[in-house]
């Protein structure tokens, strides 16, 4: 999806990639979903602030009081960029994952907590560690789902603090949920809503304050910046009221032979030394995607999404996969089955023969794959006892034009009607390799031309003595 001057908004645009036999392509990557590049804007910010980069809060020195304006600022980014109430906290963490695990260490005793059988395992497994939790089945419609939640929400007990935490956009179908009509529902039912904005945030403007949602998080990666950080950003009160996620450096504001006292919101979650650069990298994404508007991304991406379900429809042996047939408010995702093909062969295939990079196995959502693929392919996972449904997913972004995604669909339909044209091998793990695989990896991670760097150097020192 390129808005504007034409792939020039994404670090590694143009990338050429070997492919086996000895020739390259162009590199078509079609896993946003997973990682996205980082915007070209995103890391020219990162590099002019590298220099200045120091400690945070308690540095005397300038280095460290741009280190922590820049940090500090980097909040306000971030509410700015979500809509966000004046009073919301913005707390820094690793990732989406991290961020819900956050919230849920803080709840208060006895919360209810309602999700559902659909979510990332980032926004299903916390509750069930911490909270009896409802976990509703995959609903037919977002009707039936209003109502399965209203429902569940209506059997708590007035005076009960509940919580229903829910996705914002599926991470295997790119489903745009019905987020305004969920957090009505919450509210009337006297519980507060949690939305997983991981596959959100990248492709819709997000506003907090409209439906009044009480949290949201999502994950740098997926926004455009590299290096490492979420975001946790919403109601202060359930998380001034925890205990310190992580107990150490940061978070206290004295420590005595008899205990501690933990310091305010937002430093009380951010024990230890921050990631600074992380946190300053994800704001300028948060900047640069303002700056090119929410909108104009939403439209591109609707015009390169329905022209990806448009082809893969039409390669024969391809079924894609939908929760809701017929839903068209979708991001730009589409998971799909070759021929009932192993995944991991197609997806290796891909990448070898035609530069394609897409993901493929259960995109950490195992019981919403058995419920779409009902018997379809599947993976092994040494360890489960069992196999876990398996898919191919094809993500868009920033960056992706129309011939991505047609070198995709003639890949398949190549794949589908000759099949491969080299050899692969099917390991104890699951995964698929090529046989051989004579593609090189860069340079820089080549052991040989490591140790042809290092007497390099070891040569350059002996001559300077």
């Amino acid at each position: 999806m390129v808005i504007g001057s034409r792939g020039s908004l994404v670090v590694g645009a143009g990338l050429e990639v070997p492919l086996v036999g000895g020739s390259s392509a162009r590199y078509i990557n079609l896993d946003y979903a997973a990682s996205a590049p980082a915007l070209v804007e995103v890391w020219d910010e990162v590099q002019s602030f590298v220099p200045w980069y120091s400690s945070v809060h308690r540095g005397a020195g300038f280095r460290s009081q741009v280190s922590t304006a820049a940090y500090e600022g980097a909040r306000d980014a971030v509410r700015s960029f979500l809509g966000g109430r004046p009073d919301d906290t913005v707390i820094f963490t690793r990732n989406t994952t991290d961020a819900i695990n956050l919230l849920a260490r803080c709840l208060p005793r006895e919360t209810a907590v309602v999700t559902t059988l659909m979510e990332h395992h980032a926004n299903l497994l916390p509750w069930r560690r911490h909270h009896a939790a409802v976990e509703l089945p995959v609903p037919g419609s977002p009707t039936e789902l209003l109502a399965s939640v209203g429902d569940a929400l209506g059997r708590i007990p007035a005076g009960r603090p509940a919580l229903l935490a829910v996705t914002g956009a599926s991470n295997v179908t790119g489903e745009v949920w019905p987020i305004a009509e969920l957090a009505a529902l919450a509210h009337r039912h006297g519980a507060r809503i949690l939305v997983d904005c991981a596959q959100l945030a990248p492709h819709r403007a997000i506003d907090v304050t409209g439906p009044d949602l009480d949290w949201v998080a999502f994950s740098g990666h997926k926004l455009y910046a590299p290096f490492g950080a979420g975001v946790l950003m919403g109601r202060p009160d359930w998380l001034a009221s925890g205990d310190a996620y992580l107990a150490g450096g940061g978070a206290v504001a004295e420590v005595s032979a008899e205990g501690a006292e933990w310091t305010e919101l937002p430093e009380r979650h951010e024990g230890g030394s921050p990631n600074v650069i992380g946190a300053f990298a994800l704001a300028a994404a948060c900047r640069a995607l303002q700056r090119i508007g929410m909108d104009a991304v939403a439209a591109e991406e609707k015009r390169l999404g329905d022209r990806l379900r448009a082809r893969l429809a039409r390669v024969p042996g391809v079924v894609t996969y939908q929760t809701w047939p017929g839903y068209p408010d979708r991001v730009g995702i589409a998971a799909f089955s070759v021929n009932s093909r192993d995944h991991a062969e197609v997806a290796t295939i891909l990448s070898a023969e035609y530069g394609i990079g897409v993901r493929n196995g259960s995109f950490c959502a195992h019981p919403l794959l058995a419920h779409l693929a009902d018997g379809g392919p599947e993976e092994w996972r040494p360890g489960c006892g069992r196999r876990v449904p398996g898919a191919i997913r094809a993500s868009l972004g920033l960056g992706n034009v129309e011939e991505d995604v047609d070198r995709l669909a003639e890949a398949l339909r190549e794949i589908t009607t000759r099949g491969p044209r080299w050899r692969y091998r099917k390991l104890a793990d699951g995964g698929v390799v090529p046989e051989p695989d004579d593609r090189r990896l860069p340079a820089f991670l080549s052991p040989a031309a490591e140790q042809e760097e290092v007497e390099l150097l070891v040569g350059a020192t002996a001559g300077a003595l």
